[in-house]
C-alpha cells in the first residue's frame, strides 16, 4: 500500500491551504511548501511504481488526447483568421492546456478539503512553471504553425519516451510525452497529484498588435 497521505504530509497540506486562504497570498515565503510536499510524496510512491503504472499509462493517453484536441482546435482557429485584412499581419495565437479544474475523482485520497488543496496546487503564483500549462511551453502561432503534433509533444526524437526519474526498465515502452515530463520534473505537482486526472482545460488567446 502506497502511503501518500501520512501525518507529516497532511500537516504540510494544512499549512498550504491555510496560507492560500490568506489574501493577498505571500507566495515567496510559502512556495517551498509545495516542493517539500512533492518530495515527500514522490519519495514514497516511486518505491511502488508497479502499482501506479496503469494510472501512469491512462493519464499519458488522456494527456496526449487533450493536447491533440487543443493542437487541432488551435490550427482550425488560426487557419480561419490568418491573412484576413481585418486583422492584418500582427496577429498571434497562443494555446495552453491545463489539468481539469476539479480535484480528480479517481484519486485514492478524498475529503472535503481536497478541492481547496487542488486550487492551491494549480495556482500559478506558487506552481510557477504550471502557469504555462502542462506542456513544456504554449503552442504559439505563427511561430509553431508548421510544427507537427509529434514535435509539440516530444515524440519526434529517439527514443520517444520522456521517462526521466522513473524506473527506466519498467517504463521503457510507455512513450511518455514531454508534457508528462514537464509535470513530473518541472512543476510542483507530486506524481500522484496528476496521474489520476482524466479531464483537461484548454485556453486559446488571440492577440492583435495595433500599429502605433
Amino acid at each position: 500500500m502506497i502511503d501518500i497521505n501520512d501525518e507529516n504530509i497532511q500537516l504540510i497540506e494544512d499549512e498550504i491551504m491555510l496560507m492560500y486562504d490568506k489574501k493577498p497570498c505571500d507566495y515567496p515565503d510559502y512556495e517551498c511548501l509545495l516542493s517539500l510536499r512533492k518530495y515527500m510524496i514522490n519519495r514514497n510512491v516511486l518505491k511502488h511504481q508497479e502499482e501506479i503504472l496503469p494510472d501512469i499509462i491512462a493519464f499519458n493517453d488522456a494527456l496526449r488526447e487533450a493536447l491533440k484536441e487543443m493542437y487541432d482546435r488551435a490550427h482550425l482557429i488560426w487557419d480561419s483568421i490568418k491573412g484576413k485584412e481585418t486583422f492584418g499581419d500582427d496577429i498571434q495565437l497562443e494555446a495552453k492546456c491545463y489539468l481539469g479544474n476539479d480535484y480528480p475523482e479517481l484519486h485514492p485520497v478524498q475529503g472535503d478539503d481536497r478541492q481547496d488543496l487542488w486550487c492551491a496546487l494549480c495556482d500559478g503564483g506558487w506552481n510557477k512553471v504550471y502557469d504555462y500549462g502542462v506542456a513544456l511551453g504554449p503552442l504559439r502561432f505563427p511561430t509553431d504553425e508548421n510544427a507537427s503534433f509529434d514535435y509539440f509533444i516530444g515524440m519526434d526524437c529517439p527514443p520517444p519516451n520522456w521517462n526521466e526519474g522513473l524506473d527506466q526498465e519498467l517504463t521503457k515502452d510507455l512513450h511518455l510525452t514531454s508534457a508528462f515530463h514537464n509535470l513530473f520534473e518541472h512543476t510542483e505537482f507530486a506524481l500522484t497529484d496528476f496521474i489520476y486526472v482524466r479531464k483537461f482545460e484548454t485556453e486559446i488567446n488571440i492577440e492583435i498588435k495595433k500599429s502605433s
